[in-house]
């Protein structure tokens, strides 16, 4: 199912059990890496050179393996080719530690969306 893109005044919100990001892709980078939060989005660094959406692609398989879900449970929103995403990471398992910082520290920041009711 396609999601619209949210928006959100931080880099992460939790949609029930689905956890929003908005990305700062970095592309050719010498690692995969999760960095620091830059403004409203989450920096992340991965090796792979953006042709054609691998990049993204590769970012997908980085992340799946760092919230412990599969490839599958990862909905790129928008953004598969540009460095300015957003991702949709279903019931992740584990959480980055500046992910995990940043909710444990600041609740308010990432605000559950409530469904409406119709």
């Amino acid at each position: 199912m396609a999601h619209k893109g949210l928006e959100i005044n931080s880099f992460c919100v939790w949609d029930g059990e689905t956890l929003v990001l908005n990305i700062l892709g970095k592309p050719s980078a010498k690692k995969d890496a999760i960095g620091k939060v830059k403004g409203n989005q989450l920096k992340i660094s991965v090796a792979a050179a953006p042709m054609a959406g691998k990049a993204t692609d590769h970012m997908v398989r980085f992340l799946a393996e760092e919230f412990g879900v599969t490839i599958n449970d990862i909905e790129v929103v928008f953004g598969r080719f540009n460095v300015n995403k957003q991702l949709r990471i279903k019931s992740p398992k584990h959480l980055p530690s500046v992910i995990n910082k940043h909710l444990s520290q600041d609740e308010a920041k990432c605000l559950t969306i409530q469904p409406r009711l119709v």
